[in-house]
């Protein structure tokens, strides 16, 4: 299934994204913040593509005009997430290569993926998190409506070694048609 915006495509992950995977995955800017360790080599981003990157709602992110993979989006459903054990309820997950941040892009790819899980899914509750020092992923839920739940402390980051104080908000299908509803910011270059 691919997904349309105004000026990305969103589509499942194929064996060979691994150049473009790792061109953005090998930024020390980019995993850390999403709590993953930047990729060693394009066969390091290919076993991604293959173990991780190829859950059923995760979609590689692309310019309409380019077929090359520059970030990820995906909603984690139940079993395959730590902040719901609902069918009817999953997290929503992003990042972005860096060549590629502040041109709206991440809210814009995300919008359609929230209409997705509500609409053609059938979500009541879509949840998303950010660690402490990730302003560009609080930022990004902001502009999107999430509501701040709750602060976990301690999560263990397993592939970093360490652990984080995570901040989990929540968007309810009510809140989504709310904002829905409202004017949207697409393509001024200005949305983060």
């Amino acid at each position: 299934m691919e997904l349309v915006t105004p000026r990305l495509l969103l589509r499942p992950w194929e064996d060979s994204d691994a150049q473009s995977l790792f061109a953005c995955a090998k930024d020390p800017d980019v995993g850390p913040r999403a709590g993953w360790p930047p990729h060693a080599s394009a066969e390091e981003s290919l076993r991604v593509i293959r173990s991780v990157l190829s859950a059923k709602e995760c979609y590689a992110i692309c310019e309409k005009d380019s077929d090359a993979a520059i970030g990820a989006v995906e909603l984690m459903l139940n079993g395959h997430t730590e902040l719901t054990d609902r069918d009817d309820e999953c997290e929503l997950g992003f990042w972005l290569g860096k060549p590629f941040w502040g041109r709206g892009y991440m809210p814009e790819a995300a919008r359609e993926l929230l209409r997705h899980g509500f609409e053609d899914l059938g979500m009541t509750a879509v949840w998303c998190a950010y660690s402490d020092g990730n302003a560009q992923s609080k930022r990004v839920q902001e502009k999107l409506g999430f509501q701040y739940h709750h602060t976990r402390e301690n999560i263990p980051v397993p592939l970093l070694g360490g652990v984080r104080t995570q901040h989990v908000n929540r968007m309810t299908r009510e809140q989504w048609n709310a904002c829905a509803a409202g004017p949207q910011k697409f393509g001024n270059g200005r949305n983060a």
